[in-house]
């Protein structure tokens, strides 16, 4: 499944919010820093949806707010 997620880094709370099946508002702690809001968004989803964090991969904006990210369930 492919979904388009607005992340929000250097949230107070994390969280997840779904305009519709296939987008996605995601609050995480974690800052834009070197990468870390990826692992942060990354570890957020595996522990939201109980899956490994190996089924998720981000394929498009690596560096953007807006990213397309597959989830294998």
């Amino acid at each position: 499944m492919k979904v388009s997620i607005r992340v929000k880094p250097g949230s107070k709370q994390e969280g997840i919010e779904k305009t519709d099946e296939l987008n996605w508002i995601v609050k995480i702690r974690a800052q834009p820093v070197d990468g870390k809001a990826n692992e942060g968004l990354i570890r957020f989803l595996a522990e939201h949806l109980q899956i490994p964090k190996s089924r998720i991969a981000i394929l498009k904006g690596h560096t953007a707010k807006t990213k397309l990210v597959e989830i294998e369930l």
